[in-house]
């Protein structure tokens, strides 16, 4: 998995499954793209005008639970 920022564009990006094409795309809201793999899965997920959206788009915390 990676995150990254696009300070220009204003855009987060969380990409799932780096090793995957993105053969779809869908705006489920606006200003929050899910992109598709040709199996139907989700691959990443973009969000345009992110520091609308988030605390700090220049920060990612990462917890791992459980075991």
């Amino acid at each position: 998995m990676k995150v990254t920022y696009d300070q220009q564009t204003d855009t987060l990006s969380v990409i799932l499954r780096n090793d995957v094409a993105v053969v779809d795309s869908d705006e489920e809201k606006q200003g929050v793209v899910l992109d598709y793999g040709e199996d139907g899965h989700l691959v990443s997920i973009e969000v345009l005008e992110a520091s609308s959206w988030v605390t700090d788009a220049t920060h990612v915390d990462f917890e791992r639970t459980g075991q």
